[in-house]
């Protein structure tokens, strides 16, 4: 039987005939499973990857920066490219370059965050992947740069606000690409990403589909369906805790992080359960060309709750994943439920991990702005924890208000800072 990027790959080749029609580029299992998300959404709303910073009010101009941002879209196929579904097979559509920079002030008694919290709500996903927003907030103005995550991962982060600051560096009236250029971007894309989906097609072969139905049979969701109904008028609908400690030299080991993330699904789902938590992992082929948007694979891991002995068998078990760590997303939930597994595909909690050596700010004109977080975001899925590793550790945590009560999410949020605050036991 076919594996499921075979069925893919022969899906989009049928698409792709070559005979001068719109130009539909293929995706990657991490790309396809934004779209498996999205399609499982019942409002169809996209996975979008935002960044905030903060300047002095005066600092942007609105124009430089859009001449700036439609050059690097003009340059990257994946900013100038809109997911879509012909005859049940995803594939990217590629249009011209067209990145709107949204201009807004704020209404009296608002703030930057509100208008913020309101425009990315409003997100429509026929646009175009990366978009823009300026608002004016008292002597600031917040810059939002925002990307529908089927573009880029967090790793690409960096990459884009650098690109993007030296494009604005260049002035209006900068030449963009040159055909040649864009050409060749455009043909490093689809080789990267046609090497990434080999790579994968040989991940999904009999043994790795055994390896992780076996691995996951007795994964199971635990999260309860959305409510929203329950929220009040005003309330955010997502809720955020924060905090800072200190991290040894070297940083917390991945595995602890796992680990401490165990605990928290036990305060939120109890004990005894084995629940979907998914991570980023992955990197590309060693050929490919590093272009935006060929990126990683989310990973699950199957959290089990309520054993506080299990600290070895979670590194354990993770390096043996890492085995199989380019079996895509989709590949890894039909593999689990061919083994009997009820899930879904649906996670119950994200980790992503960053290192703030590798996270420059955006500088725009010689002026480098103050990356600001804003919450009360709605937030895709019951949990996600995001890890700040540098000379201190920085946890965050935000949670789906729809789901999880404010009170049982601060509980799950003291018991993973406490787990690693907590020597890890020595491994046998």
């Amino acid at each position: 039987m076919l594996s499921i990027t075979s069925q893919y790959l022969a899906r989009y080749r049928r698409l792709d005939t070559g005979d001068g029609a719109a130009v539909l580029l293929p995706v990657t299992g991490a790309q396809r499973r934004f779209a498996l998300v999205r399609a499982m959404d019942p409002a169809g709303r996209p996975d979008l990857v935002p960044m905030f910073f903060a300047f002095p009010r005066g600092t942007v101009d609105p124009v430089r920066l859009a001449a700036a941002a439609n050059r690097l879209a003009a340059l990257h196929p994946v900013l100038r490219a809109r997911l879509t579904v012909r005859r049940g097979t995803p594939a990217l559509h590629l249009e011209e370059p067209q990145v709107p920079v949204t201009r807004t002030a704020c209404a009296p008694g608002e703030d930057a965050a509100t208008v913020l919290r309101r425009a990315l709500g409003d997100w429509t996903p026929q646009g175009p992947p990366l978009r823009l927003f300026l608002v004016q907030d008292g002597l600031e103005e917040v810059l939002a740069v925002v990307l529908d995550h089927t573009a880029c991962d967090g790793q690409s982060l960096a990459r884009i606000v650098g690109e993007l600051g030296a494009a604005y560096d260049e002035g209006p009236g900068a030449e963009g690409p040159s055909p040649a250029d864009i050409a060749a971007e455009l043909a490093a894309y689809r080789d990267a990403v046609l090497l990434q989906l080999d790579a994968e097609e040989r991940a999904g072969a009999p043994a790795a589909m055994a390896y992780w139905g076996e691995r996951l049979r007795a994964v199971r969701e635990q999260a309860p369906a959305p409510r929203p109904e329950s929220l009040s008028a005003g309330t955010a609908p997502s809720g955020s805790a924060v905090l800072r400690m200190p991290a040894p030299p070297a940083g917390v080991p991945f595995p602890e992080l796992l680990d401490a993330c165990r605990a928290a699904a036990a305060a939120l789902f109890g004990a005894g359960h084995v629940v979907p938590l998914g991570y980023p992992w992955g990197g590309r082929p060693p050929a490919a060309a590093p272009v935006l948007g060929c990126f990683l694979n989310t990973m699950v891991f199957p959290t089990v709750t309520g054993d506080a002995s299990a600290a070895s068998a979670t590194a354990e078990a993770w390096w043996d994943d890492l085995d199989h760590a380019a079996t895509p997303f989709d590949a890894v939930v039909h593999a689990a439920r061919a083994a009997g597994s009820g899930w879904t595909g649906r996670l119950d909690g994200m980790l992503t991990v960053d290192d703030v050596r590798r996270h420059p700010p955006l500088r725009l004109g010689g002026v480098t702005g103050r990356e600001i977080h804003i919450d009360g975001r709605a937030v895709r899925g019951p949990f996600a924890v995001s890890v700040t590793q540098g000379p201190e550790l920085a946890l965050r945590m935000v949670w789906d208000r729809t789901i999880l009560p404010d009170r049982t999410a601060e509980s799950a949020f003291t018991a993973l800072a406490d787990a690693l605050r907590a020597p890890a036991p020595a491994a046998a």
